[in-house]
C-alpha cells in the first residue's frame, strides 16, 4: 500500500486501500483500520486534526498493529 507524508505530531504517513487505513506512526508502528470507506479516508484525510480523528476511529473502527 502506497501511503503518503502526514505534517501531525503522531503520525508520520497514512495509505488508504480497499477499505483498509494504514497509518504509520511516528514510532514506527504501522497499524491498519479495517472497514474504512473511501469517504471516510479523505474526510480523515482533510480534517484540521488527524491525531483527534484517528482518537474518533480507535473507538469505532476495528483495528491491528500489523509490525
Amino acid at each position: 500500500m502506497n501511503r503518503q507524508f502526514v505534517s501531525s505530531s503522531r503520525m508520520r504517513s497514512v495509505g488508504w486501500e480497499n477499505d483498509i487505513l494504514e497509518i504509520e506512526f511516528s514510532d514506527g508502528a504501522i497499524y491498519h483500520y479495517y472497514d474504512v470507506s473511501e469517504s471516510e479516508y479523505l474526510s480523515f484525510m482533510n480534517s484540521s486534526s488527524l491525531g483527534s480523528e484517528i482518537s474518533r476511529l480507535d473507538k469505532i473502527k476495528r483495528y491491528k498493529r500489523i509490525n
